[in-house]
């Protein structure tokens, strides 16, 4: 009788000291609410991962997929824990904030999704892809896509793009690509998470391209891999630089990263040569601040957004990507990654010893 009184007490106590604010990580220190904004590229991904982390180490994540553009802004103005951006930071603009460190988490594909009747299959090529967002393409059944898919019958319609209307690193990717295979695009457009594109739709963030390509006879839009197969949208297969007409898998996402990735892992990873490369891949980066000791932030918070990157680059949560339609980091990724985070301080010492 007294072992059951005491289990019950133990119970009650436990009970009590959760609903306290007592309760503790797998490390035993008190459990953190960390926040974090920006690219909805990652967020399937994320929103999986974070749920895990939870599980596994008792911190909270929160994160509102607001854009690459924005969740840099917040971390410029010190309102989160990190940023997530499809885009890494230019020199010119880590030179304007404190000093930060960015961490890959996982890898994707921006696709060319798109909405016609009777079209199961479409081929597209990177100058054509210049040429139909620059405005130079207008119908679908132009000669020059037919060209590319003998044996389809291309409507004799108007196209109609689609792109974002937040300043997103999803842009920022396709843009990047555009202005490596289109002399065109780089001397009238360039690259940016912002571009001012001649015609069609704008609609926000991955899931608002996404929402509007289906909904729309006749369009196309770029949008992360994930969003297209969760909408159960046509995408496109793109011929890569060496000519080879590429789908995007975990595989040919892989193989454009099968090159020199430098210290800071800061690279573009677009328009590979490499054999079976999709074209149009990219990392995703979660990005902080070198020292964490900003906004009264608290030691136990910056040790658990180290536990988050950390929990991010394992192998547990990589076996994620491929189950959510990313692809996993290669390995010399997440070796500079985790070298790295042990340059992160708090008040000047490094928190990973």
């Amino acid at each position: 009788m007294k072992k059951i009184f005491s289990s019950v007490m133990t119970l009650i106590l436990a009970i009590v000291a959760v609903s306290c604010g007592g309760n503790a990580t797998s490390e035993g220190r008190k459990a953190q609410e960390l926040s974090g904004a920006g690219a909805t590229f990652p967020l399937p991904f994320y929103n999986v991962v974070f749920e895990e982390f939870a599980q596994v180490n008792g911190d909270a994540v929160a994160y509102g997929g607001i854009g690459s553009g924005g969740g840099v802004r917040n971390l410029r103005d010190k309102i989160v824990d990190f940023a997530g951006s499809d885009a890494f930071l230019s020199d010119k603009e880590m030179s304007d904030m404190n000093a930060v460190i960015h961490v890959p988490t996982c890898m994707g594909a921006v696709v060319l999704a798109y909405n016609l009747d009777g079209v199961n299959n479409l081929n597209l090529s990177g100058d054509l892809i210049a040429d139909i967002f620059a405005g130079n393409i207008k119908m679908w059944n132009d000669e020059r896509l037919a060209a590319l898919n003998p044996g389809v019958e291309l409507p004799a319609e108007a196209i109609i793009p689609v792109f974002r209307s937040d300043g997103s690193g999803t842009t920022f990717v396709f843009t990047d690509y555009l202005t490596k295979v289109s002399p065109m695009w780089k001397e009238k457009f360039g690259a940016g998470k912002s571009v001012n594109f001649p015609s069609g739709q704008a609609a926000k963030g991955n899931p608002g391209v996404a929402g509007v390509v289906k909904q729309t006879k006749n369009s196309i839009g770029y949008v992360g891999s994930e969003y297209a197969f969760a909408q159960k949208i046509a995408y496109a297969k793109i011929q890569n630089q060496r000519g080879e007409i590429v789908e995007p898998t975990a595989a040919s996402i892989s193989a454009a990263a099968s090159g020199e990735i430098p210290a800071d892992t800061r690279c573009s990873i677009t328009n590979s040569d490499a054999a079976g490369a999709y074209p149009i891949s990219t990392f995703t980066w979660m990005i902080i601040y070198k020292e964490q000791n900003y906004s009264d932030r608290s030691k136990e918070q910056a040790v658990a957004t180290l536990d988050l990157l950390q929990y991010i680059l394992s192998d547990d949560a990589q076996k994620i990507t491929s189950e959510v339609h990313y692809a996993p980091l290669p390995e010399k990724a997440k070796e500079l990654s985790l070298k790295n985070l042990k340059t992160v301080t708090f008040d000047g010492t490094a928190i990973l010893q």
